[in-house]
């Protein structure tokens, strides 16, 4: 989903200030497109190009539908209610919705599980703007964790292993989820801690082996030897709640490893982490805990589901992984 600063009248210190958030584009009056276009690579749209609508009957709604399905850019009016914007989402692509709050906004985001195309953000939501780029680009909802028991952890041998190093500055109780089965995935704590040889590295996930599965934005997963700057990956906290951040860089080199199995219910899972204090995964408490102190009956963060994945997309299949 895109988001929009729409700045109608126009006013250039809120246009700074949507760049700075993040939005994806702008829309401005046509005389001010040229002067916006130099400030940062990003779409910008003139407002005589994308009128809005005001849905207040059928006829408007179909009037909508008869101008997307031409190829036309069209806001939904701020007042626009869920069923008429549904009905548009089962017939047209590129839908847009003016959103004037944080609510409106995830409101929009949220209809028929898939959302809007596009929010435009008008002016008077400009104070909560970088609270709507965090609700509506970042975050990715909620992860479902769960306490498992460690049952195994034991040295393995040599191995190549991935660090993450994201560009962003990742908090104690975040990290990635990342399992040897996209059934079980593992919170891999990010390197936030310090101690006395290593200074904490804040942005970074010492992620795992090269084969593990790590958990995507939008439900995908991936093997962490596919991860490339520019990609982006998801951060979940303790607490279940995520958000996306980009990979900057990926490390992969050959270091001493560990596996590590637990049990959640009545299903096994592992690990496979490299041998050293810095790599830690988290308790259900947030706090990180070492692999070199972890033993058996310890318990940590895990996410459970079903196996089955076909290039990194959920599918209907009968999978065991050992």
């Amino acid at each position: 989903m895109k988001l929009y600063y729409k700045s109608v009248p126009f006013a250039k210190e809120d246009v700074t200030l949507a760049l700075e958030s993040g939005v994806d584009g702008l829309i401005v009056p046509r005389e001010n497109v040229a002067g916006v276009q130099v400030l940062a690579r990003c779409e910008v749209l003139a407002a005589e190009d994308v009128p809005s609508a005001v849905l207040t009957e059928k006829a408007d709604e179909v009037a909508v539908v008869e101008m997307l399905k031409r190829g036309e850019a069209v806001s939904l009016a701020r007042g626009w209610e869920i069923i008429p914007v549904e009905n548009l989402l089962a017939q047209c692509e590129n839908v847009m919705a003016e959103a004037g709050t944080l609510e409106e906004a995830r409101l929009a985001g949220g209809i028929l599980e898939r959302g809007v195309d596009a929010v435009v953000v008008l002016p008077e939501a400009l104070g909560e703007l970088k609270a709507i780029v965090a609700a509506c680009k970042l975050s990715q909802g909620r992860e479902d964790l769960a306490p498992a028991v460690v049952t195994r952890v034991e040295p393995v041998g040599l191995g190549h292993r991935v660090c993450v190093d994201t560009m962003s500055l990742l908090r104690r109780g975040e990290g990635m989820m990342v399992g040897n089965s996209a059934a079980f995935t593992f919170l891999v704590h990010a390197e936030t801690e310090h101690n006395e040889y290593v200074a904490a590295r804040p942005f970074r996930v010492n992620a795992g082996a090269v084969h593990a599965y790590a958990r995507l934005p939008h439900d995908r997963t991936c093997y962490l030897e596919e991860l490339r700057a520019g990609a982006e990956v998801l951060i979940v906290g303790a607490d279940g709640e995520t958000r996306v951040a980009t990979v900057g860089r990926v490390k992969v080199e050959v270091r001493p490893m560990l596996m590590v199995e637990a049990q959640c219910g009545d299903k096994v899972g592992a690990v496979f982490l490299q041998n050293a204090e810095t790599i830690r995964l988290t308790r259900p408490d947030g706090t990180p805990v070492s692999v070199v102190t972890l033993k058996p009956g310890d318990e940590i963060l895990c996410r459970t589901d079903a196996a089955g994945r076909h290039f990194g997309m959920r599918i209907s299949e009968e999978i065991r992984e050992i």
